[in-house]
C-alpha cells in the first residue's frame, strides 16, 4: 500500500488537468540578483534557476572564498547557513562538516555531482582541496536521498570544480603567520583554454602548501600539525557533434601531515605522534546527449576515487604503523523527459546507479583491522511538475539495495514550491533517508586517550538507521535597480530511528580504550535557520545566517563508564552562524569583514592527561571568530595582466581554546572551537582574462 501511495503521489499531476493560474508581470530588474537567477543542479539533478527550484539550494561561490580569505574548502564552507566545520583531533586535526545539527557522516558530499567522496576522504579532504579548484559549492539542507544516496540525511554538498569557459590564467600566493610566528604558505595556479567555436575546452589547476606545526600551550606538543600538500588537476570537455558532449576530469593530491612532538625525528621515535601520508586520485567521464528541439536528454557517467595512506599513531615509540587502501567506483545513467500538458510542464527523471566502495585499514601493532566492501545499487524516479509559475510539485522515490541490508530500502521524497507573488517563495518538503551499518569516517581515525589509544568497534547486530525529515522555508527578495535585499527563514525537523551512538565498553589487553558503535534508540533534531542578504549599488554586500536548534536522544547515552548518560548530542552547539561584509567590492580598493559564531556545547573529556583524573563532560565557551581583509588592484587587467595585493588578519580577537590537554597522555579528541588562533596574512595575485576580483 505504501508503494502504491508513492506512485499515486508522483503521478497525481498527470491525472489532474491542472489549469495555470493568472501570472503577474515579472518586474525583477535584469541582472540585479545573482541570488535569484543562479542556475543550480543539486536540487533536482537537472539545471534550474534557484527561484524555480522546489528544493532550496544555497550556493557558495569563489567570491566568498576570496573575501573570507579561505584557501581551502574547509575554511570557506562554514560561510553557509546551517553548516559548521569542526576540528576533532588535537594531534592530526581531522575535521567534520556538520549540517543541521547532525554529525559529518550524515552529510552526502559530492564531487561534480558524483558520490566518490568516501569515509576516508571525509577525515581530511575538505582541507586538502584548494579553494582555487572550486567553481562553486551547492548546498541542499535536509534529506535528499532520492537523487543522491544513503548519506543525505542531514543534507547534500555538491563541490563543482572549475569549468573552462574562456581563455584566462592566474597565479597567486598567500603567506600567513599563525599566532604571528608559525608560517603557512600557499601557491596556486590556474589555466583555462577554450577554442573559438566553444566546442572544446580545458582547465588546469595546481596548488602547493606548506605549514609548520603550531604549539599553543608551550608543552612542545603540537595543536596544529605540520603539513605539506601538492595538488594538480584538469577538467576537459569537447563536443564532437551538435547535442553531444563528453567531459573528462582528473586530479591528484599528495599530503604529508604530522602532529605530536620531536619533529626532527621519525614519527615512531617521538613521545607521541600522528603521521599521515596520503596519495589521492579522483577522476571521471561524463557523456550527455541533448538533441535539439527534442523533449528529452540523456546523461551517462563513471567516476572513481583511489586513496592510499601510510599512517602512524603511537605513544612512547609503540608499533603504531599502519596502511590504508580505499577505492570507489560509481557508474550510472540518467534519462530526462519533458512533458507539456496545457500550460503546465513536467520533467520526469529516471535512472540507475551503482556504487562500489572498498576500504582496508590495518595497524598490526594494535590488532586493528577494517576490511570492508560495500555495494549500493539504486534506481530512482522523479517528477518535477510545474503546474504554473506559481506552483511546482517535486516528488520521487529511490530504491536502495545495499549488501549490508537484507531488504530493499525505499526512500521517498516530496517537495512543494508556491510563489504567491514574484519575489516570495514558500517551500515545504519531506524526505526519508537511511544509513547502512558500515564503517564511517571516525572509525578510520585512531585517537589518543588515557595514555593509550581509543578504538571504535562496530556491534555485530548493528542495524541500518532510518530517518524522516521535514522542512518549511520562506524566501523574500526585493530587487530594485540600485539595490537588492532578502530574507529566508527555514524550519527543519528530523526524526532518526535506531540512531548510531558510541559507548565505552572497557579496555583491551593492552589497556587501550574500546568504543562500540551501536544502535542507541531514537533521537530528534529540530530548529530554525535564518538568512539575510543585501547588495547596495555594488558598494556594500552583506550575507548572514544563524541557526538555533536542538539535538536530543530519547534516552540518555552513557558514552563513558564514569559519567552518567546524557540526552544531548555531543559536540553540537544549539546556536551557530556567520556573516560576510564586503565594501566597494568592484573598486580598486576594497575591504571585507567576516565572522563565524559557535555557541556553547557539550564536549567529552577522557581522563589521563596531567590534572585530569576522571572522565567528564564540559560546557564549552562560545566563540566569535572575526576576520578582516583589504584588497588593492594595482593593475586593472583591462589591457594586460591584472595585479592585486591583499592582506589582513584572521581571528582578530584570538578567540581560541585555552584549556588544551598537555603532554603525551592527552585526550587528543578534547579540542573544540576555531581551527586556528589569530593569524596575519599577505597575498599577491596576477591574472589575465580572469573575472574574479
Amino acid at each position: 500500500m505504501k508503494t502504491l501511495y508513492l506512485w499515486v503521489v508522483m503521478l497525481l499531476p498527470a491525472i489532474i488537468n491542472a489549469q495555470s493560474l493568472p501570472e503577474p508581470v515579472n518586474t525583477i530588474p535584469p541582472d540585479t540578483s545573482f541570488y535569484m537567477t543562479e542556475v543550480v543542479i543539486s536540487g533536482t539533478r537537472t539545471a534550474k534557476r534557484r527561484i524555480d527550484n522546489a528544493v532550496a539550494v544555497n550556493v557558495l561561490t569563489a567570491n566568498t572564498f576570496r573575501i573570507t580569505q579561505s584557501n581551502t574548502l574547509s575554511e570557506g564552507i562554514c560561510f553557509q547557513p546551517g553548516l559548521r566545520m569542526e576540528t576533532d583531533c588535537q594531534t592530526c586535526n581531522y575535521t567534520q562538516l556538520r549540517m543541521n545539527g547532525l554529525a559529518g557522516n550524515y552529510s552526502q558530499i559530492l564531487i561534480d555531482s558524483r558520490p566518490v567522496f568516501t569515509s576516508l576522504m571525509s577525515l581530511y579532504s575538505l582541507e586538502q582541496i584548494p579553494a582555487t579548484q572550486v567553481e562553486k559549492v551547492e548546498v541542499v539542507r535536509g534529506g535528499g536521498s532520492v537523487l543522491f544516496g544513503a548519506n543525505a540525511i542531514a543534507g547534500t554538498v555538491n563541490i563543482i570544480t572549475r569549468e573552462p569557459r574562456k581563455n584566462e590564467w592566474s597565479f597567486s600566493s598567500n603567506s600567513a603567520l599563525i599566532d604571528g610566528r608559525t608560517p603557512d604558505h600557499f601557491l596556486n595556479g590556474n589555466l583555462s583554454l577554450v577554442n573559438e567555436k566553444q566546442t572544446a575546452g580545458m582547465s588546469v589547476f595546481t596548488s602547493h602548501r606548506y605549514r609548520d606545526h603550531y604549539d599553543a600551550n608551550g608543552d612542545e606538543f603540537s595543536e596544529i600539525p605540520r603539513l605539506e600538500n601538492h595538488s594538480i588537476g584538469t577538467k576537459i570537455y569537447f563536443k564532437p557533434r551538435p547535442g553531444h558532449k563528453i567531459g573528462l576530469n582528473a586530479w591528484r593530491i599528495y599530503e604529508f601531515r604530522r602532529g605530536g612532538n620531536k619533529f626532527e625525528l621519525p614519527a615512531d621515535q617521538a613521545d607521541q605522534s600522528e603521521e599521515r601520508v596520503h596519495h589521492i586520485s579522483v577522476g571521471g567521464m561524463d557523456y550527455s546527449f541533448t538533441p535539439a528541439h527534442k523533449p528529452f536528454w540523456i546523461n551517462a557517467y563513471v567516476s572513481f576515487q583511489h586513496t592510499t595512506r601510510l599512517h602512524y599513531t603511537g605513544i612512547d615509540q609503540s608499533d603504531g604503523w599502519g596502511n590504508t587502501r580505499s577505492h570507489t567506483l560509481v557508474g550510472g545513467v540518467q534519462y530526462n523527459h519533458r512533458i507539456k500538458i496545457g500550460q503546465s510542464e513536467n520533467t520526469l527523471t529516471t535512472g540507475l546507479e551503482h556504487q562500489y566502495d572498498y576500504t582496508f585499514d590495518e595497524i598490526p601493532g594494535y590488532n586493528y583491522l577494517i576490511d570492508q566492501s560495500t555495494h549500493l545499487t539504486a534506481s530512482f524516479l522523479q517528477s518535477d511538475w510545474a503546474f504554473s509559475r506559481k506552483l511546482t510539485l517535486l516528488s520521487g522515490v529511490r530504491m536502495n539495495v545495499h549488501n549490508f541490508v537484507d531488504h530493499p530500502v525505499f526512500t521517498p521524497r516530496l517537495s512543494l514550491l508556491f510563489k504567491p507573488v514574484y519575489n516570495i517563495q514558500l517551500r515545504t518538503g519531506y524526505a526519508k533517508g537511511f544509513k547502512a551499518p558500515q564503517a564511517f569516517e571516525t572509525d578510520l581515525h585512531i585517537a589518543f586517550a588515557g595514555g593509550g589509544i581509543s578504538r571504535v568497534q562496530i556491534a555485530e547486530d548493528l542495524r541500518e538507521e532510518t530517518s524522516d525529515s521535514f522542512s518549511f522555508s520562506a524566501d523574500y527578495n526585493n530587487p530594485q535597480p540600485d539595490y537588492i535585499y532578502g530574507f529566508t527563514a527555514e524550519v527543519f525537523y528530523t526524526r532518526l530511528y535506531n540512531t548510531f551512538v558510541l559507548e565505552e565498553i572497557g579496555t583491551d589487553a593492552a589497556g587501550n580504550q574500546r568504543l562500540l558503535r551501536k544502535n542507541g534508540g531514537n533521537s530528534t533534531v529540530k530548529g530554525i535557520t535564518l538568512e539575510g542578504r543585501l547588495n547596495y549599488d555594488q558598494m556594500v554586500q552583506v550575507e548572514t545566517g544563524f541557526t538555533l536548534q536542538s539535538s536530543l536522544y530519547d534516552n540518555p547515552i552513557a558514552w563513558s563508564n564514569e559519567v552518567p548518560g546524557i540526552r544531548n548530542y555531543l559536540r553540537t552547539p544549539n546556536a551557530y552562524g556567520f556573516f560576510t561584509l564586503s565594501i566597494l567590492p568592484e573598486s580598486r580598493l576594497s575591504g571585507s569583514l567576516s565572522g563565524v559564531y559557535t555557541g556553547t556545547m557539550k564536549v567529552p573529556h577522557f581522563a589521563g592527561a596531567p590534572g585530569v583524573e576522571n572522565d567528564r563532560v564540559i560546557d564549552s565557551p562560545q566563540f566569535f571568530e572575526i576576520n578582516s581583509r583589504i584588497n588593492y588592484r594595482i593593475l586593472t587587467g583591462k589591457k594586460g595582466p591584472g595585479l592585486e595585493i591583499s592582506g589582513g588578519v584572521q581571528n582578530i580577537f584570538n578567540s581560541y581554546q585555552r584549556d588544551f590537554d598537555t603532554g603525551p597522555y592527552r585526550d587528543s579528541n578534547y579540542v573544540y572551537g576555531p581551527s586556528r588562533p589569530r593569524t596575519f596574512f599577505l597575498g599577491l595575485k596576477i591574472a589575465k582574462g580572469n573575472t574574479e576580483r
